[in-house]
């Protein structure tokens, strides 16, 4: 086996009140894919951090080749040779392809960007990808997948020796994740360290040569991939045995009346028109490809776009969404797919952020009581398990998977009848997508509608009594869940619904 190109000894990392990382141990080798695995909250995000250098360290050690290293940031980790991509492609798409791979770094003389050089470097970079592409052409014409490999082109022109990739496949389809995993196979073999970051373990084990499990901020072990079964990965990951959601999951339970009708609702250029009706104690399942048009559906329900044509009737009778607020006083709640952006507020605590909604509902002139949000928020953290359990933490500070539980407990605070969720789970790691999982399932059976919009589709059909299918901007079938496969959702998206 090669010499270790880093090694990461005792690493011990804490904030106020938190204990994030606790004696962690990290080796990497060249030619090797690394997995970091762990729930989210078991210190990942926080152990990348501290070895790019946007976190210090309190104790331990990182050496690379050999030699003692602190990075004061990421842009010093890029000049040692550690290199990251994460999962939100911090690129810029009005940029050319070329102009994003060699941003502050093009060829110049006599103070001038040599653009056939920087082309010819960008195109140089991206064939150790296996990639041929226009790079003059603007990024934000590409594919996801395309920026994610233009991201990682760009870290390798620093001569990286290792590559870190914070859940890079998150955002893709199937045949785009491939391209990702023959990219990574190619990078390996040349020699480079990568250290995967990702909640697939399909994927995980489908790449992988190594892996080191975290639980909890501390060190759970180092194993090699093909001496592990991902029954045992996920046993050490959530430190008990995984439940099967599927025994959870009652397809069979009553349903009530219909609650929401949508009829021939359509917003020009986002959604052709459709119908739909959501019952009581019902979970609709959205299923189609990327911008198949799931969320742009999602939105009108909620009044966040404005439908140009068609009614909506809750409980009979019509009434109109055009702002967010409107949809709230019908007791409709909306969780973006985009937590950070859309949803939480990053510089306010967890119980200011699951109070917002609620006291927007209220208005601002009848302030909830110091005393009544301590009472709220200290049962919904303890409800949904919220890490750590401490209402007065910036919510920036907690793990993906604790955001959006901190994003669902603001909505179920303010007791829905209609819950939207779109992409809950993207991101989280295994044991917290199936708490929230098993979350929506109980809130059906207690009579709660549900709109659940996700990209994996065993999920989708594990949760849902109905699925909308998705092609192109327009609802093609609605199908009942009696005993759908995955296969079954893909062919009626090939073929257009005509079947």
């Amino acid at each position: 086996m090669p010499a270790e190109i880093l090694r990461m000894t005792g690493i011990r990392k804490e904030f106020p009140g938190v204990l994030a990382l606790d004696g962690v141990d990290l080796r990497l080798f060249p030619g090797e894919v690394h997995a970091l695995m762990g729930e989210n909250g078991a210190g990942k995000s926080t152990l990348i951090k501290v070895l790019t250098g946007v976190y210090g360290v309190d104790a331990g050690q990182i050496e690379l080749a050999g030699s003692p290293v602190a990075f004061t940031g990421p842009a010093a980790a890029q000049r040692g040779g550690v290199s990251t991509v994460y999962q939100e492609v911090n690129l810029c798409p009005n940029l050319s392809i070329a102009e994003n791979i060699l941003l502050g770094r093009e060829p110049r003389r006599l103070g001038r960007i040599r653009w056939a050089q920087t082309r010819r470097r960008a195109e140089e970079l991206l064939a150790r990808l296996d990639l041929r592409l226009d790079v003059s052409a603007q990024l934000s014409t590409q594919s996801i997948a395309v920026q994610q490999l233009v991201a990682i082109a760009r870290a390798l022109d620093v001569d990286a020796r290792v590559l870190i990739l914070d859940e890079p496949t998150s955002s893709l389809d199937s045949g785009e994740v491939e391209q990702l995993l023959a990219v990574m196979r190619s990078l390996r073999s040349q020699g480079m360290a990568i250290l995967f970051v990702s909640h697939f373990i399909d994927q995980v084990f489908a790449i992988s040569d190594r892996m080191t499990v975290l639980r909890n901020g501390k060190l759970v072990g180092e194993f090699e991939t093909r001496e592990i079964t991902q029954v045992e990965l996920v046993r050490k990951m959530i430190g008990k045995e995984l439940e099967v959601l599927d025994s959870l999951v009652d397809h069979d339970r009553p349903k009530a009346e219909v609650l929401v009708q949508a009829g021939e609702l359509a917003r020009k250029g986002s959604i052709e028109p459709f119908s739909l009706e959501i019952k009581r104690g019902e979970v609709v399942g959205l299923a189609g490809l990327l911008g198949s048009g799931r969320t742009e559906l999602a939105r009108l329900l909620f009044g966040a776009d404005h439908a140009d044509e068609g009614e909506i009737r809750i409980d009979g009778k019509p009434v109109a969404l055009r702002t967010p607020r409107a949809a709230m006083t019908h007791a409709i709640a909306f969780s973006s797919e985009n937590r950070k952006t859309e949803g939480l507020i990053a510089d306010l605590t967890v119980r200011e952020n699951i109070i917002l909604a609620l006291q927007a509902a209220r208005g601002w002139t009848k302030p909830l009581s110091r005393r009544r949000q301590d009472e709220i928020v200290e049962r919904n953290i303890k409800a949904l398990d919220i890490r750590p359990a401490n209402p007065e933490a910036l919510v920036r500070n907690l793990s993906g998977g604790n955001q959006q539980k901190v994003l669902l407990a603001r909505w179920l605070i303010t007791e829905p009848k209609l819950l939207i969720l779109d992409e809950p789970t993207r991101g989280i790691d295994i044991g917290a997508k199936t708490e929230i999982q098993k979350l929506v399932s109980e809130l059906a059976a207690e009579g709660m509608a549900v709109l659940f919009v996700s990209s994996e589709l065993e999920e989708v059909l594990r949760l849902s009594d109905r699925v909308a299918v998705l092609k192109d901007r327009r609802v093609v079938a609605q199908l009942r869940n009696d005993s759908l496969t995955p296969d079954d959702i893909m062919a009626t998206i090939a073929d257009g619904g005509r079947e």
